[in-house]
């Protein structure tokens, strides 16, 4: 067997230091997965695709066409935008009715509220002008806004992002507002959905150090292919693995479940790339073995600077021995940090690999086992 996970694709050479080399990240993305893994692969990590989620344009429903019908007979006093990509691809849909120009002037008239930066971005490219955003992007946030500025007997139309939005609606609802869910996409499942599922056997192996999200949705996504595997991937997102998320919204589901989550300051792919660059490495264990110091990557060590790539196995007994330096653990035991259906065969040659790889780093204590000399 060779370092290679399955699925996963071959790292950009980086140096050691400040870098992701000797890491595995998965990436949930559909729409900008190239444009992630491209980042994340400049920086050396190894990475693995298995997008959640396939966003499917309504350009041709009928919801979408009767929401904007809607909005042109009773022109809403506010609009929110949640998405870049929806608020397009409504300007295209009323394009193709011969309903652009109509949909503008009401755009153009009511109070816009941009969710993000990209939300933002696709309301100025149509030559319209936002009068508010949020700092967190967060539902909340934007719902204090509207109710504090008063929305009782207005019209919200509110541009959905793939699925009903009950936390917006209901609050508004609530404030006395008139609601227009306007359902420019949806989500749907990936063509296929073996990497996903092959993703969430990685996540519960630790066999990957991080996962990229991008879409709450994505989120959701995984933990229902997870099945009844949900509280072991859960586990392994709690401890090992490190679930970086492009922003708070993006957050909430893991966040419900306890699960730990990095976000960058700002909303951008580069920004959560930087948040992997910073956060993972010092998460690594560094032990000193002979003189020489040895930082355990997720499938790599890196030995005084210098990057050694590993199989599974030789790596997943190099973690088992570093995480008690100096005790003498049996085959017996080390079997159990190998990956499933492994015997104590596999053992020896994992011990083996790693000497050849590592000289020094492992000692044979006999009728024992073996323990990293301190």
């Amino acid at each position: 067997m060779t370092g290679r996970i399955p699925g996963a694709r071959r790292p950009v050479l980086a140096q050691p230091a400040a870098t992701l080399s000797g890491y595995t990240v998965g990436v949930t993305a559909d729409r900008r997965r190239d444009e992630l893994a491209g980042l994340l692969e400049s920086r050396g990590a190894r990475v693995v695709l298995a997008p959640a989620l396939r966003i499917v344009p309504i350009a041709d429903d009928a919801d979408l066409r009767a929401a904007t019908r809607a909005c042109l007979d009773t022109p809403p006093d506010i609009v929110l935008v949640n998405t870049g990509i929806g608020m397009r691809g409504w300007l295209e849909a009323a394009e193709s009715w011969g309903l652009a120009e109509p949909l503008r002037d009401v755009l153009n008239r009511a109070y816009l509220v941009a969710r993000g930066p990209k939300a933002q971005a696709a309301v100025r490219a149509a030559g319209l002008r936002d009068q508010w955003t949020p700092d967190g992007e967060g539902s909340a946030e934007i719902i204090e806004h509207l109710t504090a500025r008063g929305v009782a007997g207005l019209t919200v139309a509110l541009q959905l992002h793939g699925e009903s939005q009950p936390e917006y609606s209901e609050a508004l609802e609530t404030a006395g507002a008139r609601v227009i869910e306007v359902p420019v996409y949806r989500w749907a499942p990936p063509v296929d959905p073996a990497p996903l599922h092959r993703l969430v056997d990685l996540i519960t192996g630790r066999l990957v150090d991080a996962v990229t999200f991008t879409s709450a949705a994505a989120v959701h996504a995984l933990l229902r292919a997870a099945g009844p595997a949900t509280d072991a991937l859960l586990d392994a997102l709690r401890t090992e693995v490190l679930a970086a998320c492009v922003g708070p919204v993006t957050a909430a589901p893991l966040r419900r479940h306890d699960v730990p989550v990095s976000t960058p300051h700002r909303a951008r792919l580069s920004a959560l790339v930087r948040t992997l660059v910073e956060e993972l490495p010092p998460r690594a264990v560094t032990i000193q073995v002979n003189g020489h110091a040895i930082t355990l990557r997720g499938h790599a060590a890196v030995v005084d600077g210098e990057l050694r790539q590993l199989a599974p196995a030789p790596m997943a007994v190099l973690r088992a021995l570093a995480n008690s330096p100096g005790r003498v653990l049996s085959r017996a035991a080390l079997l159990q940090a190998l990956p499933r259906h492994a015997d104590e065969h596999a053992v020896e040659m994992a011990v083996a690999r790693l000497r050849a790889a590592i000289p020094g780093v492992i000692q044979t204590v006999v009728r024992r086992g073996y323990r990293i000399p301190t």
